[in-house]
């Protein structure tokens, strides 16, 4: 694992559950080339985790912020760290 990869996590909320918010945002990890996760929470939020390059993961949190993400975001609170390449695709639980 490359030492410039970083990890993205987000907790996004608003309206997106229900709604295709954690399929489309595999589907857009996955065209920047990250591996990760999105969860939805009891609280009715969604936790993303995505491992990559720093555009590709700054890429993926613009597109969270924008109206190009499906629902309602209100608001998404996030941090950059180091990758730990635990995982090998992205994938929604």
């Amino acid at each position: 694992m490359s030492e410039d990869l970083v990890r993205l996590t987000a907790t996004v909320t608003g309206q997106v559950q229900g709604v295709g918010f954690r399929y489309r945002t595999m589907v857009e990890a996955r065209r920047l080339g990250l591996s990760g996760e999105a969860v939805n929470r009891w609280d009715g939020s969604v936790y993303v985790v995505a491992e990559g390059t720093p555009e590709g993961a700054e890429a993926l949190l613009a597109w969270l912020r924008s109206n190009r993400a499906p629902g309602r975001v209100q608001h998404v609170e996030a941090s950059l760290g180091r990758a730990s390449g635990e995982f090998s695709g992205f994938g929604v639980e």
